[in-house]
């Protein structure tokens, strides 16, 4: 930080700084890598690269075996690096001192949080009305795209800005 003198008075006082860095989009960053690791892991099963799921008293295995654990075509947790990267490299963006304020950033955390919370409200809908199976990595998963969204809620007065 640096310090100027008021010209008035000769009192030192501190220049005007960029903002500070919005803890949020840290929080976002943080999130969105462990959902990103978590997404990676329940991945590599579903392509056989693993054996069982850690899964304790869940039924990880009967959710990821079921029809519902792939969509368009592509499994799910691909679906998950996709949108958790998304989220993360967001986020990292918008950490740079060029784009704290950028509308086109907090838009696109916001869009891709809004995203994120429904496909995961539809992806818990299924396991809880259809598959009536619980898979625990689904609902840490789920845990975190509603934390995501929720932080994602903070970048609302950026997007309102004109």
């Amino acid at each position: 930080m640096s310090v100027g003198a008021n010209v008035l008075t000769g009192a030192l006082r501190p220049e005007p700084r960029e903002a500070s860095l919005p803890r949020n989009r840290m929080a976002i960053a943080v999130l969105a890598l462990v959902g990103a690791f978590i997404s990676s892991y329940l991945l590599l099963h579903k392509l056989g690269l693993i054996g069982a799921l850690a899964c304790g008293t869940g039924s990880c295995e009967t959710v990821q075996a079921s029809p519902w654990a792939v969509f368009l075509g592509v499994p799910v947790p691909a679906w998950g690096i996709v949108g958790y990267g998304a989220l993360f490299g967001t986020a990292l963006v918008g950490l740079q001192p060029s784009h704290i304020e950028s509308r086109r950033v907090a838009w696109a955390l916001l869009g891709l949080a809004v995203a994120a919370f429904a496909f995961s409200l539809y992806l818990t809908a299924l396991e809880a009305f259809v598959i009536h199976a619980w898979c625990r990595w689904c609902i840490v998963s789920a845990l975190l795209t509603s934390s995501i969204f929720a932080l994602s809620l903070a970048e609302l007065p950026r997007v309102r800005r004109a």
